[in-house]
């Protein structure tokens, strides 16, 4: 398995590189946030020859405009992992599941040549999601040992901790199998 991590505008810009593969950085969120690190972090991640990911904190509404303002700021290159983080909002609300795949859809649709995930908690994808949708990809968060979530579906990418920072691991046997995956979408 390969080791990787997931920034956001919380993180360094100067997020360490040794030893990881890969890194998910949070583009946007909603119709309005943009990560005010998003180009340093992704600097950062191009620099290091790391497989980058960029991700979008996903609201309850118009999804068709969020997937636009997503991939408006989302960099683009080929190669690049997109993934949906479906998840409680701050005022305790989520989209739900029509409009996660919906939105899935949607960026798939205006970037079809880059992989399009889904991000999603080990209690959102048992017992919120009813449509087992994840794109090309579950990316899956369970505090446990790395490479074991607690679920039966199969998983690309496993955040295993959030201590010091976001930690994750991919079901992939080298860089460049995962850089091979990511491009052949």
């Amino acid at each position: 398995m390969l080791r990787g991590i997931d920034v956001s505008a919380y993180q360094s810009s100067s997020y360490e590189t040794d030893n990881i593969s890969f890194v998910f950085i949070k583009a946007t969120e909603g119709r309005s946030y943009v990560n005010p690190r998003l180009a340093a972090q992704t600097k950062r991640a191009r620099d290091a020859g790391l497989v980058v990911g960029f991700y979008h904190f996903l609201w309850p509404g118009d999804l068709t405009a969020q997937a636009e303002y997503f991939v408006k700021h989302a960099p683009e290159k080929a190669g690049d992992i997109l993934a949906v983080d479906w998840e409680t909002t701050g005022e305790g609300t989520h989209a739900s599941n029509a409009e996660k795949d919906r939105f899935i859809r949607k960026v798939k649709e205006l970037r079809p040549h880059h992989r399009v995930i889904l991000y999603a908690n080990r209690n959102f994808w048992l017992n919120i999601d009813t449509t087992s949708y994840a794109g090309d990809g579950l990316w899956i968060a369970d505090y446990v040992t790395a490479g074991e979530p607690r679920i039966q579906a199969k998983w690309r990418f496993h955040q295993y901790s959030e201590s010091p920072h976001d930690r994750d691991v991919a079901a992939f046997t080298s860089r460049a199998a995962l850089r091979k995956w990511a491009q052949d979408a």
